[in-house]
């Protein structure tokens, strides 16, 4: 079983292409509406997963917990953009800047969780349990789907 890092890299791997081929969209295309539907389901299912296995595990730990605070407020961030392309016209001028917003925000926080929260959290959630955290992060993301 891969341990928590392998599997989030995975999956941010993906959201970094679908993001990529979403922002090469234009207007009210259903390439655009399904590629935004896919993004937006991948990474509310995503955030649940990770914020109740990796972010539950490391905010236990109190050397985790400020960078664990500081990523979840990232994902509240990133729902609220959500939110404000959920309420924009695809065909409108204002979506493909709101677009790219969430898109800066989303890489800024992967690249983020990738380097210093992983490195944090490695020293302080030992290898087996890394694993465990794996599956239950695929599990539950799983269920969210």
């Amino acid at each position: 079983m891969p341990t928590i890092y392998e599997v989030l890299k995975k999956d941010h791997d993906s959201h970094r292409e679908v993001l990529n081929k979403l922002d090469a969209t234009s207007g009210d295309s259903a390439e655009r509406e399904q590629l935004y539907a896919t993004m937006k389901q991948e990474l509310e299912a995503h955030t649940a997963a990770e914020e109740e296995t990796f972010y539950a595990t490391l905010m236990a730990k109190p050397e985790g917990q400020e960078k664990a605070r500081h990523s979840v407020s990232e994902h509240k961030e990133a729902a609220d953009l959500l939110a404000e392309l959920d309420d924009t016209e695809f065909a409108s001028p204002g979506w493909l800047p709101r677009f790219r917003k969430l898109k800066e925000e989303l890489e800024h926080h992967m690249d983020e969780e990738e380097t210093e929260v992983f490195q944090r959290a490695k020293k302080l959630i030992a290898e087996p349990k890394a694993r465990e955290l794996g599956s239950s992060f695929l599990e539950r993301k799983q269920a969210e789907m």
